[in-house]
């Protein structure tokens, strides 16, 4: 099984695949997915060992045998070469098949995605703006957190972030949020950053004159 590509090649191809960490599974899965198919390397995961071979096997599957084994010899060293070490440590030796040795980090990873999507959308829903600080980077944080569960596979329409950052906005905004919700023209986030950022001077500097005035 030659991918008939030039060691520099392969060794770019592989490189491409990001080191898993605890929120990256699944493009860390399609990278590598992606890495192995162009280089005709995928075999043993997409099918399972041929049976052994005996003195009666034909050629071609003596052939279909070898090619296999050296797709999930490498399949299992691309993979080993791409997660963390201490998570290499945890794995046991059996773990010869590269279907096993996937369907593992998968098990262990797919939970912890689970996790952090939770602590994403709660953290997200749970912020609230105090008054402290600059209105637009603390809406920027959110749509910050948004991007990340975004790259968790949730994606949240930029409506529905731009309603969870209006909820989250303190009690002098009132008055603008009534504005907003009585009005049929709905504002994409950066018009909200806008409109946020031309009331809380508002607010400013009618705090300036209250506080100069006799």
């Amino acid at each position: 099984m030659d991918s008939g590509m030039a060691p520099a090649n392969i060794t770019t191809s592989i490189n491409t695949i990001p080191m898993l960490n605890g929120s990256n599974f699944k493009s860390w899965k399609e990278n590598l997915e992606i890495v192995l198919g162009v280089m005709d390397l995928d075999l043993a995961l997409r099918e399972d060992s041929p049976p052994a071979l005996t003195d009666k096997s034909a050629s071609e599957q003596k052939r279909e045998k070898k090619r296999w084994e050296k797709s999930n010899c490498m399949c299992v060293m691309i993979m080993k070469k791409s997660i963390p070490e201490a998570l290499r440590g945890t794995m046991s030796e059996t773990l010869t098949k590269a279907k096993d040795f996937l369907e593992y980090i998968e098990k262990r990873f797919v939970n912890n995605e689970k996790a952090e999507i939770g602590t994403l959308l709660t953290n997200l829903i749970s912020k609230r703006y105090t008054g402290e600080g600059n209105i637009r980077e603390y809406i920027m944080e959110m749509s910050h957190l948004a991007s990340k569960l975004k790259a968790l596979k949730l994606d949240l329409s930029e409506d529905l972030l731009v309603h969870l950052v209006l909820i989250s906005l303190s009690t002098q905004f009132s008055q603008f949020k009534v504005s907003y919700n009585c009005q049929k023209e709905t504002w994409s986030l950066n018009e909200l950053i806008s409109h946020c950022v031309q009331e809380e001077e508002r607010f400013k500097q009618d705090k300036t004159e209250c506080a100069i005035s006799p």
